[in-house]
């Protein structure tokens, strides 16, 4: 199979912004002798290192807080979205010659798939997708006071709005590094990628994949703006590989959030089984998986193994988990060659696994822990916690942001001893950032930059740190109301 006159190079593209504006500014760049790593394959490497992934741990998958070690954390989920994704992409460079033509294409589709898969939660706030609304929530109830001086509506919608995907590529990209504003200084190709949505946050689109959530703020745009000329794309088209990311992160979730389900004892194998036959009538790969799965359930039971209920439902999930997900990565893998031309110039306006074969699994799944997981009082009762925490931590902080002495410096001391001592707590790279604008952030009005720091310190907490210092700083407030020094002023 060839390339079919479908041009992968821009695509693929291994340029750094950084060293393009060395170049351009008259120095050179050496790369070292002893290097044997494409680009790509650094990138994978300057994520698999980066702190963001360490806190990946203590960051919530579907059960927040859970002391079960075998259930998912955010990193365990993130891992396993990598593996799937450097499969595909193993399967694509390899086995039907994607990009045949491009050097290094076949070391670097699966490397740029698996960086992908790595980083796609990176900007998730504690608590997951209920951190999320949380701080969106907290900006609507204060946008009167917080957000009124700020005309531009990309600017408001970009915290109305809050995502987390547009929370991972700053942090990648301007917030990984004191000493510059590159952040890890991801090749061109790398940054495409990981964008989920290429759309600013004034121009969503929910009937649109790529446009309904938006995948960068306003401090970004001139980042999109560079690698989207460098690789030949366009605000609301996606590098057709965030396609296969995105199918990764959805087959992950389903099976393994299932999965998670019946080892917590919120449901049995067999009810897994039943919930099947009747979502996916007569689907052949739900037909398909549900067989060789039972098939394997009735040789444990019967075998002389006297395993209990908890280890018999155990191995048996096992066994679904993978049958279910060698199906739906090959009808994922199938899907995209069958539609590579169409991915490859943006007109694909569904989720790739919406048309494969496996769409009707990933529903039925998806509708299993809707049931089973998601809307478990336990888990509910912790996502609760988890919104009360972070708005109150944002109580706090914005305050500490606002109460200067010297409005027109962001340096100055704070007016109380409580919002001085908060304030200190916020991360020193960030008030670093925030004090010491670049050449860029100095456009933006300082209202949005006093935003962009909340969330910033906000989104950077792992699960355990924001509750644990809610609790401290509850403690220490005595009579103090943050409310009392929110304010209107753009100062």
């Amino acid at each position: 199979m060839t390339d079919r006159n479908i041009d992968w190079q821009p695509l693929l593209n291994e340029g750094r912004r950084k060293k393009e504006s060395q170049s351009a500014a008259g120095a050179k760049s050496k790369r070292s002798r002893g290097e044997t790593r494409t680009e790509i394959e650094r990138d994978f490497d300057r994520i698999l290192f980066s702190t963001p992934v360490r806190r990946l741990a203590d960051k919530t998958q579907v059960f927040p807080l859970d002391k079960n070690d075998s259930v998912r954390t955010r990193l365990t989920h993130s891992h396993e979205v990598s593996n799937l994704a450097r499969s595909i992409g193993s399967a694509l460079a390899f086995n039907f010659r994607i990009a045949a033509s491009v050097k290094n294409a076949k070391r670097n589709l699966p490397a740029l798939l698996a960086l992908t898969g790595l980083a796609h939660d990176l900007g998730n706030p504690p608590f997951g997708h209920q951190g999320e609304g949380a701080i969106q929530s907290w900006f609507t109830d204060n946008q009167d006071t917080v957000l009124t001086s700020l005309q531009d509506e990309q600017y408001r919608q970009d915290f109305l709005k809050f995502e987390g995907n547009a929370q991972g590529f700053r942090l990648l990209t301007r917030l990984q590094l004191i000493n510059d504003d590159y952040g890890l200084d991801l090749t061109h190709a790398a940054l495409t990628a990981l964008m989920k949505y290429p759309t600013p946050s004034h121009q969503v689109d929910k009937n649109h994949v790529a446009k309904k959530k938006h995948g960068f703020f306003a401090s970004e745009q001139h980042v999109v703006n560079y690698v989207h000329k460098k690789t030949g794309l366009a605000l609301g088209v996606r590098h057709p590989l965030a396609y296969v990311m995105e199918a990764c992160d959805d087959i992950a979730y389903v099976v393994l959030d299932a999965e998670d389900a019946v080892k917590k004892g919120l449901a049995s194998f067999s009810d897994l089984m039943a919930f099947l036959k009747n979502a996916g009538t007569n689907d052949p790969l739900v037909g398909k998986v549900i067989g060789d799965s039972s098939k394997k359930h009735a040789e444990y039971q019967g075998a002389d193994l006297r395993l209990s209920p908890a280890e018999l439902n155990d191995v048996s999930m096992q066994r679904f988990r993978v049958f279910a997900i060698g199906a739906m990565v090959s009808a994922a893998t199938d899907a995209f060659r069958k539609y590579e031309v169409d991915f490859v110039a943006g007109a694909v306006s569904v989720p790739l696994l919406e048309i494969s074969t496996a769409e009707t699994l990933r529903r039925s799944l998806k509708s299993f822990s809707l049931m089973h997981a998601y809307k478990h009082r336990s888990v509910l009762e912790v996502e609760l916690q988890g919104f009360n925490v972070i708005r109150g931590l944002m109580d706090f902080f914005w305050a500490s942001i606002v109460d200067r002495k010297d409005p027109n410096n962001p340096a100055s001391i704070r007016n109380q001893p409580f919002t001085n001592f908060v304030y200190g707590r916020i991360s020193e790279n960030y008030r670093r950032i925030f004090e010491n604008p670049s050449e860029t952030d100095k456009k933006l009005p300082i209202r949005y930059r006093e935003c962009i720091l909340l969330t910033d310190m906000i989104s950077g907490m792992t699960d355990s740190y924001a509750v644990n210092l809610y609790d401290e700083l509850l403690n220490l407030k005595g009579a103090f109301d943050p409310k009392t020094v929110f304010s209107t002023d753009a100062k």
